[in-house]
């Protein structure tokens, strides 16, 4: 039996005997071509084999003998998750422009940005002079409209004077209670109030400038009501519902926070073609209203999964396949990709847990090589 050294020498006779045959200048050099083509066929394959024989006998210690190396990964049984992601803001349930009700001169103002305030708590005071002087003035007519009224029910009772007597004192009394009750609503909207329990987070009125309805005066922020609000592209509304995971992820703060949606809009938006999520969010003191968030919805998700990096599947006639190793050699498994995310795919078929994947290296092999790893 001829020894696969000798084999090998054979194998370079015929090598060398081609190259002179080409060199020497045949006059059918398509002919020629041909036979040297397939002559370099018949070699390579011849040459594979071998090589396949020595690396299986241990014969040589070669690095091409034991074959090339690579890198591997045993496929595992994980969680896949693609998201959706769009950008969003903080919000707040109550996030109130405070303005007057009246217009006045501002003479006091008693809370400064940062304050805590409660609802209906006073947080300036307009010039209110006239109020207090007219509440003074009808509190005097009332006093003696009560006296006359009195003194005509009175004498009603014993039957002395008029009815007309009676019945006008006692609406002249009842018209001055009600003026003294609107005097003092009035005399109430030269307060400027909270309307909310928060936090003041600006002041825009000092002592001496005129207040008007509708200029905002402060802004009250409730910070224990705030949210993530975000607009989801209207191709994912039959994936991202009420209760879907998301990731609020805060570039500023370099931190992410795991949620889930409370609530997704029914209608969409015919100008941009999205609909509304929103994400509460668990107060804290790095929290601001209108702060730029990236929402990570989770549209679709496997618990368990045959996940493998995106850029070891390849493509071929027979449709994508991946090579996996046994006993050190390649081997090619077709599969069927499923969904993508971040350089992760998922495979639907034709992985199994506890199959041995080429992660790196594997555009430099073939089917049936020897690897090493």
């Amino acid at each position: 039996m001829q020894t696969i050294s000798t084999k090998m020498k054979k194998l370079s006779v015929l090598l060398i005997a081609a190259t002179i045959l080409a060199a020497c200048g045949q006059p059918d050099k398509k002919t020629q071509l041909a036979d040297l083509k397939k002559q370099s066929a018949e070699l390579a394959t011849q040459i594979k084999e071998l090589e396949k024989q020595i690396a299986a006998e241990g014969g040589d210690s070669t690095a091409e003998a034991k074959g090339r190396m690579v890198v591997v990964a045993t496929v595992a049984p994980s969680t896949f998750r693609h998201f959706v992601e769009v950008q969003g803001k903080i919000d707040a349930d109550e996030n109130v422009a405070v303005t007057a009700r009246s217009m006045g001169v501002v003479v006091k103002v008693n809370v400064s940005p940062g304050d805590v305030v409660r609802k209906g708590q006073t947080l300036a005071e307009l010039d209110n002079k006239l109020g207090a002087n007219g509440i003074d003035e009808l509190k005097t007519q009332l006093e003696m409209a009560t006296t006359m009224y009195e003194k005509q029910k009175s004498l009603w009772d014993q039957k002395i004077g008029t009815e007309m007597q009676y019945i006008s004192a006692k609406t002249n009394k009842e018209a001055l209670e009600k003026r003294l009750v609107t005097a003092r609503e009035q005399v109430d909207m030269m307060r400027i109030e909270s309307p909310i329990d928060g936090v003041v987070d600006a002041v825009n009125l000092k002592v001496g400038q005129a207040a008007a309805p509708g200029l905002p005066a402060f802004q009250v922020v409730n910070m224990s009501s705030l949210k993530v609000k975000g607009e989801v592209p209207e191709k994912y509304a039959a994936h991202v519902k009420t209760g879907s995971e998301v990731v609020l992820m805060f570039p500023d703060l370099k931190k992410e926070v795991n949620a889930k949606v409370s609530y997704s809009a029914k209608v969409i938006n015919a100008m941009s073609r999205t609909f509304t999520v929103e994400v509460p969010l668990a107060e804290g003191a790095d929290y601001h209203p209108n702060m730029i968030v990236v929402l990570k919805v989770v549209d679709y998700k496997v618990d368990s999964a045959i996940v493998v990096p995106t850029d070891v599947i390849q493509k071929g006639e027979s449709g994508s396949y991946v090579y996996v190793t046994s006993n050190k050699i390649v081997k090619k498994k077709v599969v069927e990709v499923g969904t993508s995310y971040n350089g992760t795919t998922e495979i639907l078929k034709g992985l199994a847990a506890g199959d041995i994947i080429i992660t790196r290296g594997y555009q430099s092999v073939n089917e049936g090589d020897a690897i090493q790893y």
